[in-house]
């Protein structure tokens, strides 16, 4: 096709090729595997995809709103039959070790688990039918309030961290991510082994979620609208698999291992439960790749 155009400066010719629709990439066929990528769309925004996001969001925001309520104001034990009331699938695999026996100089459990949304450990206790602590690097005062279980922040010194996360196992259980934050495709990020060196009675807990329209996760965006989001899909499902115990001659104090030894077994016990891969990304990988800088909140600045 030969089309005239005219700049200003003459007639020019310029010969236009008829576009066809071009497929996306597959996965299997890329130089580099994605690991990382942001976003809040699920799909491709196709128009009729596109459409029925429009459409859906004020009605997913109100129901949103009511499953985060009820996340937050029913007890922790009616939970798993609320979410599945409320259209919210969860579904629990392996055993869930029995609620700790308060006896002297003995501590709670720590659950090791891999990081999908902010929601992990709260998913982890509805499975457990009881709330379980949890410590954090960052998260937003919102999410913090909403909170249905206790939350504590760390501060990234190695020496506070470990007495506060001490105090916490003294108290009961204890959920952590190793991995320092969220990735969304089927790979593990690198294991912080700040927990190995802290309890020997560990528990990973493999956590997977599947939403159809809205990722619950971001690393550009505001990060308090995260359970919102999670929670604005029609009918999200969250799997959690409660894997072995990891015995003794696994750990630090019983088997004389290093902390690294055992973040990186637990990290590929994970990866084989879920099928996904283990990779050496840090939470300062991705937010350089995805936002520009290395994912420390500063002092005054929630996420």
């Amino acid at each position: 096709m030969v089309t005239t155009c005219n700049f200003g400066y003459g007639l020019q010719e310029a010969y236009l090729v008829p576009r066809e629709p071009v497929d996306a990439v597959g996965a299997d066929k890329l130089r580099k595997p994605v690991v990382f990528h942001d976003g809040r769309l699920v799909q491709r925004p196709t128009p009729l995809a596109a459409l029925l996001a429009v459409a859906w969001y004020p009605i997913g925001f109100l129901l949103a709103c009511v499953r985060v309520a009820a996340g937050s104001l029913v007890p922790m034990p009616w939970q798993y039959h609320v979410y599945r009331a409320l259209g919210v699938r969860v579904v629990v695999r392996g055993a869930p070790p029995p609620r700790p026996k308060h006896a002297e100089g003995r501590t709670g459990a720590l659950f090791a688990c891999s990081h999908r949304t902010l929601l992990d450990p709260v998913f982890i206790s509805v499975a457990l039918g009881r709330p379980v602590s949890v410590v954090t690097y960052s998260l937003s005062r919102l999410s913090e309030f909403l909170s249905p279980i206790r939350t504590v922040r760390l501060t990234r010194d190695r020496a506070t961290d470990a007495a506060a996360i001490r105090r916490l196992l003294a108290g009961g259980d204890l959920a952590v991510c190793p991995e320092g934050t969220t990735c969304r495709e089927p790979f593990l990020l690198r294991f912080s082994s700040l927990f190995a060196e802290l309890s020997d009675d560990i528990v990973p807990v493999a956590t997977e979620c599947r939403m159809s329209m809205f990722h619950g996760t971001t690393a550009r965006g505001w990060k308090g609208m995260d359970p919102f989001y999670l929670f604005m899909n029609p009918r999200p499902q969250y799997t959690v698999t409660f894997l072995d115990r990891l015995p003794a001659e696994h750990t630090c104090g019983g088997g004389g291992r290093s902390s690294h030894e055992v973040a990186n077994h637990v990290q590929r016990l994970i990866a084989s439960a879920l099928s996904f891969e283990c990779t050496g990304f840090t939470r300062k990988d991705k937010y350089l790749a995805l936002a520009g800088n290395d994912g420390v909140v500063r002092p005054n600045k929630g996420t």
